[in-house]
């Protein structure tokens, strides 16, 4: 019979750390933590397997019963205590677990076990009815919630009410008997909304609550993290079911949340929150102003409530002990949870923490330095996406700041945009084109979808271990949590802080690493790349095996690119210098010319535009490759649409805008992206080619003789789909050169190759590699001519591919390996096959894709290019690449 159920606890466990993919992470580090000797109380871990079954086949796997009700024996035996029993009743938390951390998407059921008559026995033995109805009562409104689906907005109303008729304003504050008449209200109201009783039996409550916690996987949270994280469906989840130990028993009691360092600069130091008599979802969930563990952390957070240190200073001595052994043991910062009961220490659960992209770096270059894990390893830790959250805007900290309301820097950066309320106005908003900063009460998981639209996240209630805190870090965008001074009005659509009223739609600045709100928008500055990332992106590249180019053809992009460590150019668009002012008017004037001779006219007026902009790029390149596609696009995308555009060329060419009129309709194209375009022009119209390739070649010649430095044209003709094509075109190219270099006296390097972007040059790469010196994978057209899409047009149906399963990424942002891969990976291998030392590279969007470009080096290519701000990720991204390939031989 297949194992379902894994046991942990006492010091021992069947599961361990390296099973997570069968027991979830939680499952697994629990196994892991009680077989180090931690604190854990015993429990029991049901496998991902069953939940795929759960999922597949709507019912459990024969045998699941039977290895449950052993486990919950072992349990009850190693601790005196019995499930369902009156006197002495073992209770249990029953929650998720998958393979990777989803904080908050998924579903959690505390205290069951308890029912009518039980509640009586934890009464009695806990000494404190008040605690064991509150328990009752937080488990009717959990188990109601989750498991029943009866809104908690109906429980919270009856404890609003319950509050105010006894005239206090704190939970704490209500007695055993003001709690047991919450329950009998609680109970009715289930009644009312589902037609039966609130469940007694405990088996009863087990079983409903396991299945709601499968059942949660698939809720449409859980569906929306997935999607934003890139988490396969078919991963599932684990249930992992625990003793309870209770953290609201008094004031020996309490309860909190830790990072083995500080998750948003990477501090080494012990950072987090706790409650005293209070449960875990207490601290997460903002009802109660969560207090500082550490002394310094309470003073730099300037608050005035006592520290765990101050408070519990042995139980805190404990928790370190514990930091320290976690840290040693796994190698990396530790998120944890801990309950204290009667003054004893019990580990709930350790991950590994979420964090900031810089306090990633911090800690990988910190643990390198204190010998905990090795150069390579830093640069595996380091998730090449999250450097997005480093490359971006912080605030100005010259610039003047209309400070309203500060609260607690929960997530670092800075955004500003318009104030939202609601998190499904910020989806829609942002669809808009609106940049929008979501500003709530607290966040529930169920704002996941506004929380990824806004550029930032403000809370009025929550701390730093916040639902919003947490999943603001994950995704980089920057929060300020717990700002309490402001009032949130959802049905006035109104913000109030003092004296001061912000309506929704105005713009409000975030910065996360003060906690400061501000009226109005402030100006940014772009970052510096030193310190940690450059000792980090060295270490990158001494391990990666692939250059990474960059996407660039003007000088601002060039700077940037080169900046961040860019080793040449990969893509030189040169139509979108085109459409520069001063060159527009001649560029029309050469399409709607109807022969060669008429075409050179405005041709020769580009030239010198061309040759400067050339030389530019040639200059901030300093000796690195230039790769310069030739005309690509359309004509069309040229033209001139309004009158006045049309009587502009009109008398630039010295006719009548009729005539321009009737030219404009001889050269429209029912499909012009698969049209006259590329290489097409180039044979059509060879004095355009001609123009751009003497621009090009005049201005390698004039900056090599300037500057002394080596340049390296490598000219690209695009959507070559025969070799014949390219022939004609080299041929052209080289004529162009040799009389450049015949009238100047000089001579430059340079390299003839190919854009290979459609299906049929793939195929057919050997007869093409005959003439082009180097391919370079355009992905973005590939993709559209092997799906048959239109990249423009994609949007208006891939989410709905992406949701029912037929695909499972979007093939413009993530290349698609089992088809334009395979056709990518053919040319390579065809290309070769005739040249040996071509050049092989990407230039599409996917080059900048962390996927994608593991995939780049699985098949070969010597570099790929993407835009100036992905080429750190890239960098990153390509050492990585290197590392699983090492590994994989190995």
């Amino acid at each position: 019979m297949s194992k379902w159920v894994y046991g942990f606890g006492g010091g021992d466990a069947e599961g361990r750390s390296d099973m997570r993919n069968l027991l979830g992470g939680k499952g697994a580090n629990l196994a892991e933590m009680a077989s180090i000797g931690l604190p854990v109380p015993p429990g029991f871990t049901i496998t991902t397997e069953v939940c795929t079954h759960y999922t597949q086949k709507g019912g459990y796997p024969d045998g699941l019963d039977e290895q449950v009700r052993a486990a919950l024996g072992k349990v009850e035996a190693e601790l005196g205590m019995t499930f369902g029993a009156t006197d002495n009743p073992l209770l249990v938390s029953v929650r998720s677990g998958a393979r990777v951390s989803m904080p908050g998407m998924m579903d959690t059921v505390l205290n069951l076990g308890l029912n009518d008559e039980t509640v009586a026995g934890l009464a009695k033995k806990s000494g404190d009815e008040r605690f064991a109805y509150d328990s009752y009562r937080r488990f009717i409104q959990m188990f109601g919630d989750v498991v029943l689906g009866v809104d908690h907005g109906h429980f919270e109303e009856i404890l609003e009410l319950a509050k105010e008729d006894k005239g206090v304003d704190l939970d704490t504050d209500l007695t055993a008997e003001d709690w047991a008449g919450v329950i009998e209200q609680y109970k009715a109201k289930v009644k009312e909304e589902t037609g039966e009783p609130f469940p007694q039996d405990p088996n009863d409550q087990l079983w409903k609550a396991i299945a709601a916690v499968f059942g949660s996987w698939m809720n449409q949270r859980a569906k929306t993290y997935r999607r934003l994280h890139n988490i396969p469906e078919e991963w599932g989840t684990a249930v992992n079911v625990q003793a309870m130990v209770f953290g609201n028993m008094g004031q020996d009691c309490a309860t909190g949340v830790a990072f083995t360092r500080d998750p948003s600069t990477g501090e080494n130091a012990f950072y987090g929150e706790y409650l005293v008599n209070a449960q875990g979802e207490d601290v997460v969930a903002g009802i109660r102003t969560p207090q500082n563990l550490t002394v310094r952390g309470k003073e730099k957070n300037g608050s005035d409530l006592p520290a765990m240190e101050e408070v519990m200073p042995e139980v805190f001595q404990q928790l370190c002990d514990v930091r320290g052994k976690l840290e040693a043991h796994y190698t990396e910062m530790q998120d944890i949870e801990f309950t204290v009961q009667s003054g004893t220490l019990y580990m709930l659960q350790t991950r590994t923490g979420k964090r900031t992209a810089a306090a990633a770096l911090k800690i990988a270059t910190d643990m390198v330095e204190e010998g905990l894990i090795d150069e390579a390893e830093a640069v595996r830790r380091i998730d090449p996406g999250a450097l997005d959250q480093l490359l971006h805007p912080t605030l100005d900290p010259k610039a003047e700041r209309k400070v309203v309301a500060k609260g607690l820097p929960a997530s670092p950066g800075a955004a500003s945009g318009q104030v939202v309320f609601s998190a499904d106005r910020a989806e829609a908003w942002r669809q808009e084109g609106k940049r929008v900063i979501l500003c709530r009460v607290e966040t529930s998981p169920e704002d996941i979808h506004g929380m990824h639209a806004a550029e930032g996240i403000l809370t009025t209630r929550g701390g730093m271990t916040s639902h919003a805190a947490v999943v603001a870090r994950g995704m980089g965008r920057p929060c300020v949590a717990g700002a309490g001074e402001l009032r949130i009005d959802y049905k006035t659509g109104v913000m109030r802080v003092r004296d001061v009223e912000i309506r929704e739609g105005e713009t409000v600045t975030l910065d996360g690493a003060t906690g400061e709100v501000m009226r109005g928008e402030v100006p940014t500055i772009q970052p510096e790349l030193t310190g940690d990332f450059a000792k980090l992106m060295g270490w990158a590249d001494t391990i990666r095996t692939m250059k990474v180019r960059t996407n660039a053809e003007t000088p601002a992009d060039c700077r940037t690119a080169v900046k961040f460590g860019c080793e040449g150019i990969g893509l030189c668009r040169t139509e979108h210098m085109f459409f520069d002012a001063e060159r527009i008017v001649a560029v029309r004037q050469m399409i709607l010319a109807d022969n060669g001779e008429a075409r050179r006219k405005p041709l020769e007026r580009i030239l010198p535009m061309q040759r400067q902009d050339f030389a530019e790029i040639f200059k901030i390149m300093k000796g690195l490759p230039v790769t310069i596609r030739l005309l690509d696009p359309p004509l069309h995308e040229f033209l001139p649409h309004g009158e006045t555009e049309m009587r502009e060329v009109a008398e630039a060419i010295g006719g009548d805008v009729d005539l321009v009129r009737q030219r404009i309709v001889q050269l429209d194209e029912t499909n012009p992206m698969l049209g006259h375009r590329g290489c097409r022009l180039g044979i059509t119209y060879p004095e355009i080619y001609e123009m751009q390739a003497r621009a090009i070649f005049e201005a390698a010649v004039e900056v090599q003789k300037e500057t002394g430095e080596t340049v390296e044209p490598e000219i690209m003709i695009p959507l070559v789909a025969t070799k014949r094509e390219l022939e004609i075109l080299k041929e052209l190219v080289e004529t162009t050169a040799k009389a450049v270099f015949d009238e100047t006296g000089a001579e430059v390097g340079y390299l003839v190759g190919t854009m290979i972007e459609l299906p049929r040059a793939c195929l057919v790469a050997d007869e093409i590699a005959e003439a082009a010196e180097f391919f370079s994978f355009g992905t973005n057209d590939l993709t559209q001519t092997t799906f048959g899409v239109s990249r423009d047009d994609a949007g208006n149906f891939l989410p709905a591919y992406e949701q029912r399963g037929i695909i499972k990424q979007d093939p413009f942002i993530s290349l698609d390996q089992k088809g334009v891969g395979q056709l990518v990976s053919l040319a390579v291998e065809k290309g070769r096959q005739t040249r040996g030392e071509i050049k092989l590279g990407i230039c599409g969007e996917h080059g900048g894709d962390p996927a994608s470009i593991r995939f780049c080096q699985s098949v070969g290519l010597d570099y790929v290019s993407c835009s100036p701000f992905r080429v750190p990720i890239a960098r990153l991204a390509a050492a990585q690449a290197a590392l699983e390939e090492t590994q994989r031989d190995v």
